[in-house]
This record gives C-alpha cells, sequence and structure tokens, in this order.
C-alpha cells in the first residue's frame, strides 16, 4: 500500500446481541400467535401480540441505553415488526371472526381474507415509510397510526370478544370494521401523538409517577377490556384531532378573508 494510498476503515462484521435478543423474542412471539389462532387458541394468540408489543419498545431503548444501535438492529427490527403487528394480528383476527365469511356467498367469501390481506399491506407499507422517514420526521408525531397501535386495537378485539365469551361470528362485522379500519389509518397522513418528547432517563414530576401507577392499577383490574378500549381511543384520537385541527384551520381562513374584505 502507497503512502498516498487511504486507508480502509476496518467494519465489524459481529452484531450486537442483546437488543437484538429482545427483536428475537417480540418475533417469537408473533409467530408464536400465529400458531395459537391456528389450533384455535384465540386468547394466548392475542396476549401473544401484546408482550411482542412490550418487547418491541424494549429493544430499541436497550440499544439506546447501551450505546449498540445499528442499521442492522433497525432493519431487524423492521422485519421482525412486519411479522409481529402485521401478519399476525390479520391472521388472528381472520381465523377468529373474518375466515367465517368463506361461506357467505361469492361476494362476501372473498371479502374475509382480502381485508385481512389489506390490514397486512398496509402494516407493511406504513413500516416502509417510517424506515424512509426516519431521519426527517417530526419526533414528536407518528405519521398515521403505528404498527403496534394497529396490532394491539385489532388483537384486543379478538381478546375483549373471547373474554366475554363470545365468538368471531357474533362479532363479525366490528371485525371487519376494526380490520380495515386499522389498516387505512396506518397508512393515512393523520398525525399521532409519538411520546418521544417523554424523558424517562431525567426527573419527572410526581405526578407523572402517579399516572403510571393508576395506568397499571386500571389495567391489572381487567386488562382485555382496558387495552381494547385504551388502544381504540388512541386510534381514534388521530382523525379527532385531524378534525379539530381542519375546523380551526377553516376559522382562521375565514377570518383572514373577513379582515382583509374591503369595508
Amino acid at each position: 500500500m502507497t503512502p498516498d494510498t487511504p486507508e480502509i476503515p476496518h467494519r465489524s462484521r459481529g452484531v450486537y446481541l442483546l437488543p437484538n435478543l429482545f427483536t428475537t423474542a417480540a418475533l417469537f412471539c408473533g409467530f408464536y400467535a400465529i400458531i395459537a389462532a391456528l389450533q384455535g387458541r384465540f386468547e394466548p394468540a392475542a396476549v401473544a401480540v401484546f408482550i411482542a408489543m412490550v418487547l418491541d419498545g424494549l429493544d430499541g431503548r436497550v440499544a439506546r441505553l447501551t450505546h449498540t444501535e445499528s442499521e442492522f438492529g433497525a432493519q431487524y427490527d423492521s422485519m421482525a415488526d412486519l411479522v409481529s403487528f402485521g401478519l399476525a394480528p390479520s391472521l388472528v383476527m381472520y381465523e377468529w371472526a373474518l375466515g367465517t365469511m368463506a361461506g357467505m356467498g361469492p361476494l362476501l367469501s372473498k371479502l374475509g381474507w382480502l381485508a385481512a390481506f389489506f390490514y397486512t399491506v398496509m402494516a407493511a407499507l406504513r413500516l416502509a415509510r417510517f424506515n424512509v422517514q426516519l431521519g426527517s420526521a417530526d419526533k414528536r408525531y407518528f405519521i398515521g397510526l403505528p404498527s403496534p397501535s394497529a396490532a394491539a386495537i385489532v388483537a384486543g378485539l379478538v381478546w375483549f370478544g373471547t373474554d366475554l365469551g363470545l365468538s368471531g361470528t357474533d362479532l363479525l362485522w366490528p371485525a371487519l370494521v376494526v380490520t380495515v379500519g386499522a389498516g387505512a389509518l396506518m397508512f393515512s397522513n393523520i398525525l399521532y401523538f409519538s411520546f418521544k418528547q417523554v424523558d424517562l432517563r431525567g426527573p419527572v414530576p410526581f405526578v407523572a409517577v402517579l399516572i403510571v401507577v393508576l395506568v397499571f392499577v386500571f389495567t391489572s383490574i381487567d386488562p382485555p377490556k382496558v387495552l381494547f378500549i385504551g388502544f381504540l381511543l388512541y386510534g381514534l384520537s388521530g382523525p379527532v384531532l385531524f378534525l379539530v385541527r381542519l375546523r380551526q384551520r377553516a376559522r382562521r381562513r375565514a377570518q383572514a378573508a373577513g379582515e382583509s374584505a374591503p369595508k
């Protein structure tokens, strides 16, 4: 090598173990949810999706706290999310409710699996857009409903219905609306609060600690109902805030037009 030849930096071929263990565990939960749904065990399938949500939230934070972030980890996490929050919830919902539409005539028989496929595609597009906009998007908001929250709404309905002793046939049409609606919100341009501005490592007011404790208490009282209703309200908060902003924008335009009108 001549003195003028630039030295090629050495790149490590290894991967960081700790954050990828959490990602693998989340992927396992998504895979388990699919297997459990195929066996007719819908409550464990829905619970597995929620466990995958917790693990998915931990892997990124563990990587940042231990300074083990990597491009490999980000891509692996995205592919695991597609299984855990895209494919798994749609198949669980299909096995629980949407699959019963197969005997409803030539038109409706295809609507069930098309709705499940629509949700899966929207989850894939949502994750792809998130990866592309990762460096430029406002960290205060998510553009579109986050895929873990959409999965919580879909799987939460399954858990909610199973806990009440209702079958997928009893909740067929709500299941169809929830699946399509959650899928559409994922790839929409509606803004959702990301809560990323909350500093978990810094000091927080005592009221914030009290709120966290109350959330755990209320969730432990009846997890299926509390989690489903909570994530459903979060999913509806985006369209509601969008309409509020739209109304405020129209009001400001009307005021500006009134002020600029000749008197």
